[in-house]
């Protein structure tokens, strides 16, 4: 069977192996939707949780989601039946919507959770496969650029769709923690970056290392953060994670929920766009496809687009964007403490990098790339003190009472 040639939905030869004849003996006992026996390949893109496509015998695709083997360093990370219930809870309801309403949150079909380890190892669950486009370029280059715009406004509208929701309509009153976001936040991400910075490396002992300066901004962001809210989130929204109709300008599916809980909305608007937290480094290039491997070569995990004018931006500015979301869940604009919302973003993504280098250490990472990833988190903790900087010397934020 040949690789994938779709637009971000690329798989390939399986790089950690699983037991297909046990998996097929589940699904034949409890899994009758799907005609197996199954073939199994697995998806290119992802670093937590490793995730394969399935082909039954009448070629229908299906996704598995599993946990990585091993010892997990965290007891709330790769949460695959945390995923599988948001799943569950919003299919339901969307089934319960009009067709094309505003309201839905698309997502996939999901058939099973499974907890039997004895089966493929790990916990997992199959879904639906969703034929459309995945983009890992946020500039969607290929695309028109009224259709680039277009997706990214369709984004901003199935963002505000889930902050719109009201978590008992759809059976998830009890889904996380009702207040206190941020705080609760502080002190899980950093008691998990000290378990990851003392992860050695199999081969030469040597330990992962702290993120640069984390006591100096938590410090900081305690001074700082926004105004407690209370919404469901995803928890790692971002454009590679929407899936998009395949000639359409629309979202049609939202994946990876593993870090969804109630929590403050502005935690995803500020994970979505920070790539236009800082300003575009090279603004002349920026409609260039090898603009990405020029910014890696700068040591930047992310191309930023920040500060670009309408007429240069590939997509749209990041204040039009804000203005979409802020529109449909009816906020005030500008948002106070935004650059707090945006330093955190960097910081997270500074533990997410640091803990992809500490899986990588121990033989766990699940992507090709994750050496790559994981040697950025330096580069996370200098881009959230850029914004800190910026907010310090007056630039929307407000001043830290501590003095750092």
């Amino acid at each position: 069977m040949p690789e994938s040639k779709q637009i971000g939905q690329q798989y390939g030869q399986v790089r950690h192996a699983i037991d297909v004849d046990a998996l097929n003996a589940y699904i034949k006992k409890d899994v009758p939707a799907i005609a197996g026996p199954v073939d199994v390949k697995q998806f290119s893109y992802g670093q937590s949780n490793p995730t394969y496509v399935l082909f039954d015998q009448n070629q229908k695709r299906y996704v598995l989601r599993k946990k990585p083997q091993g010892e997990l360093m965290s007891a709330t990370a790769h949460a695959i039946e945390r995923e599988y219930r948001i799943l569950k809870a919003l299919s339901n309801f969307n089934k319960t919507l009009p067709a094309n309403s505003a309201d839905a949150v698309p997502v996939p079909e999901v058939f099973c959770l499974c907890e039997d380890k004895g089966i493929v190892g790990t916990n997992f669950y199959i879904m639906e496969f969703i034929q459309g486009r995945i983009f890992a370029d946020i500039r969607m280059l290929p695309l028109p650029k009224d259709e680039r715009r277009q997706c990214w406004f369709s984004a901003m509208r199935t963002l505000a769709a889930l902050h719109r929701l009201d978590p008992s309509r759809v059976g998830l009153a009890d889904y996380g923690k009702d207040r206190d976001f941020y705080t609760r936040q502080m002190k899980s991400l950093g008691k998990v970056s000290s378990i990851q910075a003392k992860a050695k490396d199999r081969k030469t002992g040597q330990e992962t290392g702290e993120v640069p300066g984390i006591d100096r901004f938590l410090q900081w962001f305690a001074a700082n953060m926004p105004s407690d809210e209370n919404t469901l989130i995803h928890g790692d929204y971002k454009i590679d994670n929407l899936i998009f109709h395949p000639t359409e300008p629309r979202v049609i599916g939202l994946l990876d929920w593993e870090l969804s809980t109630r929590g403050h909305p502005l935690s995803d608007l500020a994970n979505l766009l920070q790539q236009f937290s800082l300003p575009c480094s090279n603004p002349a290039g920026i409609n260039d496809e090898g603009e990405v491997d020029r910014a890696r070569e700068r040591g930047e995990l992310l191309l930023a687009l920040g500060d670009l004018p309408r007429d240069v931006s590939p997509v749209p500015t990041k204040d039009e964007l804000i203005r979409v979301y802020c529109d449909a869940v009816a906020r005030p604009f500008p948002i106070p403490s935004w650059e707090a919302a945006e330093s955190w973003a960097w910081f997270r993504l500074a533990v997410i990098t640091q803990g992809i280098a500490a899986r990588n250490a121990q033989g766990q990472a699940s992507s090709a790339q994750a050496q790559a990833y994981g040697s950025k988190f330096p580069h996370c903790a200098k881009a959230m003190f850029q914004i800190v900087d910026k907010a310090n010397a007056g630039g929307g934020a407000p001043k830290p009472k501590p003095k750092l």
